[in-house]
């Protein structure tokens, strides 16, 4: 079991009962379980339990972004933040592109090449308005990134003008993901698949570094072998073709719901004011319809039938396989 933060959650980690959830999903890929009697932490200690008895990625669905904030705070004081990821929306109002959030696009990025990296498996806490919205496809992600390492032969002009392609704005001092600078023989840029910049500096062609820096300080952090830039994942204009994140998800895991028919009902309500939208739009952009962008509650119960679910709410969705009790 993987080292925690604190050896006071080791007990009730090894907790029989929380072993026993971890051992019925790894044995019934696709079963459906009722944790009836979890309140408060005591979920978040039986989510990491059964993560960390498991070889299978977890998400976790609360009721809003508030309740899943208080969740995350929970998984990341309990074990490894390294494995613990936030999955947010990145906007208020569907079609209101001016109104998206940069720092939660570039959450939402770093989920998506997390789970595209295909490294260990992770614990993603997410709530229905952040899995209302449709992703980029991995063929488009892989297609829209460029992987740099130290000494390829890359060149700034090139670099220069794949940043532009990916819409990365040229300023003197990169602050936030989505910028770049080029000095000389650097290169600042701010990919939003990190939460720091990246310096790369070139001897020529070739690239002779890359750290990560800070931005109010300017001084170098770390350095690294290599880098994925990665530009805004979100841009509905640039990257049209999109699927549902839990097509994206590997099948292998473990889906956390708190309540599946009120996040049902809120991903319906949300697709109907998507509806109502889209047909109020006026320009000459063309803007994909709702269903191409956005899943619906009853395409979000289907798609569960899919995924290894594990509901706590007192009236499961699921007929449950089995039910484990806690006092």
């Amino acid at each position: 079991m993987s080292q925690t933060s604190n050896d006071f959650f080791i007990d009730y980690l090894n907790d029989s009962r929380f072993k026993e959830i971890a051992t019925f999903f790894q044995e019934k890929p696709l079963a459906k379980a009722h944790l009836k009697g979890l309140t408060g932490s005591f979920t978040s200690l039986a989510a990491t339990a059964s993560f960390l008895h498991s070889d299978k990625p977890h998400l976790f669905i609360l009721t809003d972004k508030e309740e899943a904030a208080y969740f995350l705070n929970d998984l990341e004081r309990i074990t490894s933040d390294k494995d613990v990821f936030f999955y947010p929306g990145s906007y208020r109002r569907p079609y209101q592109v001016e109104e998206t959030d940069n720092a939660n696009i570039l959450l939402r990025a770093e989920v998506l090449n997390r789970i595209n990296s295909r490294k260990k498996p992770a614990m993603i806490v997410s709530y229905p308005d952040a899995l209302f919205e449709q992703v980029v496809t991995r063929k488009q992600l892989n297609a829209n990134t460029l992987t740099i390492k130290d000494n390829d032969s890359l060149g700034i002009d090139f670099l220069n003008e794949t940043l532009f392609e990916y819409h990365f704005e040229r300023v003197d001092f990169v602050v936030e993901p989505g910028q770049f600078s080029v000095r000389g023989g650097i290169v600042d840029v701010f990919s939003f698949s990190h939460d720091q910049p990246y310096r790369i500096e070139f001897f020529g062609d070739e690239v002779e570094s890359i750290r990560t820096f800070d931005i109010e300080t300017q001084l170098s952090i770390d350095k690294v072998k290599k880098l994925n830039l990665i530009p805004n994942v979100e841009n509905k204009v640039m990257l049209e073709k999109r699927e549902s994140f839990f097509d994206y998800i590997t099948d292998k895991t473990v889906v956390w719901v708190k309540n599946t028919d009120l996040a049902a009902q809120k991903l319906n309500d949300l697709f109907e004011k998507a509806e109502e939208a889209f047909k109020t739009l006026k320009g000459e952009i063309s803007q994909s319809e709702p269903s191409e962008l956005f899943i619906s509650g009853s395409a979000f119960k289907k798609t569960l039938e899919n995924f290894a679910t594990a509901e706590w709410s007192l009236q499961p969705y699921f007929t449950p396989q089995k039910t484990f009790e806690f006092g």
